[in-house]
């Protein structure tokens, strides 16, 4: 069972958590700092993300059915008494009632339960069987006793993946065991100092049945299937594995089998949450992999399929199969998440490789990585739909999965959700590993090939000092043995070229069309071909850069199809929530604010909200983004937006408009026919350009085909108390109507 809340439309879970005994709660417990015993920041209980919190310390039965029948939450969190002076974890209360009895758990609840509950009590396994036999799905207990700091970890483990994206509470717990396994098993930190090591499995445990993806065909297509001449697969992904480097926190060690192990498995549980909730938004017929074109059967059909993961991450995967599951659009998403989760393991450690084996060394830190912390590199090898995933996921800030594994870097990429706090609870655990007198005779100083500097081309020598002739020789010791010694000042210099920057060639544009002869005849005042003007090729430039920003987002671009009314005579408030509703279906949820259209968008330019509006209006009136530099971002654009000023003093403004577009309105505008489709009125195309307005017939033109002398330069029309640009056109007229006022003696 996913976690979602129960009637929600935003896709939330509930969690009540329950602390027992009357003590202070986690969050509000002190440590002190000293070198024997580093500090262990307990993380809140509170609403975060995807997780509504509501938290009851020490209820009553009654309060506590109160709260549970009004809240209904899908976990809910009982944890143990606070023991004094002692860092375990005690056994379970209510008020004064004891629960450590199955029947005596089992009826506080009453007749309805939850989908999930978590008892972080010791030897829990009798309580938890009885609420798995009444009828909860998943319990979460411990079998043997356990410190508060590792019951600590596991809980921010297993939250942080809740709260993160929409996940099932078996991949989670998966994930979260992972995540202890890691920090907490490998270091031998499972039981307080006064309790003693058990023989049992150390760790949480989970009662319920995994997942099953349903790809069973309807009847007819079975039909259909058993009349086929041979039996085909239903589906078969072509992806090649790619290496990705991961930077770790925590103390630099040997890359031990535990630690790979446990990083496998938390990958491959963060892995299955992405594709068990993922979306197929679009399949196309793709050419077969060239390679085992020939290899395929009659009946088997290629299909390039577009998704996007629970947490807004966009793949794009090659698929084969038999045309009964291609073209049924819930069996073949019900078919690739089978395969990519049921029957293959996603991530493998390179553990047969000798560099593994040695210990890592600890990388050059930076305040970006780990917030300055202690980090070690491993190596993975993971396919390459996953590898995009992990890199689309890195920089998002509410995305905390990846720092429960202490995954500070992902291929240079560093995970912006890391927090100093974060960083202090992982190396918390490394305190024993830190103190092994083996470690530091064995540690290789070695750094991660990524982070190595680029070995010098060749060595400038200093340059000589003394001025003297280019023919003189310079005379030096060396050991009794003399040498000549180079003279600086008489060696040529290096002739360097300048490397220009190469675009790829994607054929001819209208404007380069109309460059020619033919092009010219009808222009009337361009007796002579001249070479097109650079604005021309920076608008070019831009044009392309804007094509490679579309391309990132591999989801295809329609016609949105809204219903709503032309830019001209939209209102504000219909067009933001247009442009939500677009950004939501692109996949682009990041963008949107949980306060909705009253906080829509959150970017903030010269003190006040950006005013998108105004800014599409007067991009597409303009001929859409990709006219580039045509457009003065500042001078036409800023001065019509609220937020422009008449004290404004902002440099560096016209980037920032074109930033922000890009990011909330590029795409928008790809999926809508707002643009203007006026065409230049010299050489009659709508090619990107410098354009400007004709103050007197209001039309466009390339300022760059207008080739008549006296001009001025185009920024001097473009600015807002610029000049005013007249086309030729009304240039004549106006000279013929002053001749004529002349003739007749005015």
């Amino acid at each position: 069972m996913m976690f979602s809340a129960q009637g929600s439309s935003r896709n939330h879970c509930s969690l009540l958590a329950v602390l027992c005994g009357g003590k202070v709660s986690d969050n509000k417990q002190k440590q002190p700092v000293s070198d024997d015993k580093p500090r262990y920041p307990f993380p809140e209980l509170s609403s975060s993300g995807r997780l509504e919190v509501q938290l009851l310390n020490n209820p009553s039965i009654d309060e506590f059915r109160r709260v549970f029948e009004s809240f209904e939450p899908n976990i809910v969190y009982l944890q143990g008494e606070q023991i004094a002076d002692s860092e375990e974890i005690g056994s379970l209360f209510l008020g004064d009632v004891d629960l450590s009895t199955p029947e005596a758990l089992c009826g506080v609840f009453g007749s309805t339960f939850p989908t999930t509950v978590y008892l972080e009590i010791p030897n829990g396994v009798k309580l938890a069987e009885g609420l798995h036999s009444k009828g909860v799905p998943y319990v979460i207990y411990w079998k043997n006793t356990f410190s508060r700091y590792v019951a600590c970890h596991f809980r921010q483990a297993l939250l942080s993946v809740i709260q993160s994206s929409c996940s099932h509470t078996w991949d989670a717990f998966q994930f979260a065991n992972a995540s202890f396994r890691l920090y907490c098993v490998r270091n031998n930190n499972i039981v307080s100092s006064n309790s003693q090591k058990q023989s049992i499995k150390p760790g949480p445990h989970l009662l319920g049945e995994p997942p099953k993806i349903d790809v069973s065909q309807p009847e007819v297509d079975m039909q259909e299937q058993e009349d086929s001449p041979e039996n085909l697969p239903a589906v078969k992904i072509y992806d090649d594995d790619v290496t990705m480097r991961f930077l770790v926190c925590g103390s630099p060690c040997t890359l031990d089998a535990v630690l790979l192990g446990s990083l496998e498995d938390g990958l491959n549980a963060l892995l299955s949450i992405e594709i068990r909730g993922s979306k197929l938004h679009n399949r196309a017929s793709a050419p077969p992999p060239p390679l085992q074109a020939g290899t395929f059967s009659r009946g088997v059909v290629t299909m390039r399929c577009d998704f996007s993961t629970c947490s807004s991450a966009h793949i794009s995967l090659l698929v084969s199969g038999n045309a009964q599951t291609c073209f049924n659009d819930q069996l073949l998403e019900n078919h690739i998440k089978n395969e990519l989760i049921e029957k293959s393991q996603l991530v493998h450690a390179q553990s047969s490789s000798e560099e593994s084996k040695l210990p890592s060394s600890e990388p050059r830190r930076s305040t970006s990585i780990a917030c300055g912390a202690s980090v070690f590199e491993v190596c993975m090898k993971v396919p390459t739909w996953a590898s995009q995933v992990l890199r689309q996921l890195a920089p998002d800030v509410s995305y905390r999965s990846l720092v429960m594994l202490g995954i500070a870097s992902i291929q240079g990429l560093s995970v912006a959700s890391f927090e100093k706090d974060d960083a202090e609870r992982l190396l918390f655990f490394c305190k024993k590993l830190s103190k092994d007198p083996l470690l530091g005779s064995s540690l290789i100083s070695r750094t991660p090939s990524w982070l190595v500097p680029p070995a010098p081309s060749r060595k400038r020598p200093e340059p000589y000092k003394d001025t003297k002739s280019l023919n003189c020789t310079i005379m030096e010791g060396v050991n009794g043995l003399t040498r000549p010694k180079i003279n600086v000042a008489a060696m040529r210099p290096i002739p360097h070229t300048q490397r220009h920057k190469m675009l790829p060639f994607s054929g001819f544009s209208e404007a380069e069309r109309y460059d020619g002869d033919q092009g010219k005849v009808n222009l009337p005042l361009a007796p002579v071909k001249q070479p097109a003007p650079v604005t021309h090729r920076k608008a070019l430039s831009s044009s392309y850069q804007a094509q490679q920003i579309i391309s990132l987002n591999p989801l295809p671009l329609k016609k949105h199809g809204c219903g709503r009314a032309p830019i001209q005579v939209c209102s504000e408030e219909e067009f933001l929530r247009d442009v939500m509703q677009f950004l939501i279906f692109r996949g682009h949820t990041r963008l949107v604010p949980q306060g909705g259209l009253a906080e829509f968008p959150d970017a903030i330019l010269n003190a006040k909200r950006l005013d998108l509006f105004n800014l599409y209006r007067e991009v597409v009136s303009r001929g859409g983004f990709n006219v580039g530099n045509g457009i003065n971002w500042k001078g036409q654009v800023f001065s019509k937006m609220r937020n422009h000023t008449l004290t404004n003093r902002m440099t560096g403004v016209g980037n920032t408009l074109k930033r922000h577009y890009e990011t909330y309105l590029l795409e928008y505008e790809l999926a809508h026919d707002d643009v203007d489709g006026e065409c230049c009125l010299l050489c009659h195309s709508s090619a990107a350009g410098d354009w400007v307005n004709c103050g007197v017939c209001d039309e466009w033109a390339h300022f760059g085909c207008d080739r008549r002398q006296g001009l001025g330069a185009f920024k001097d029309y473009a600015k807002t108390d610029g000049l005013e640009y007249v086309c030729p056109h009304c240039s004549i007229s106006s000279f013929k109507k002053k001749a004529a006022k002349t003739m007749n003696g005015y």
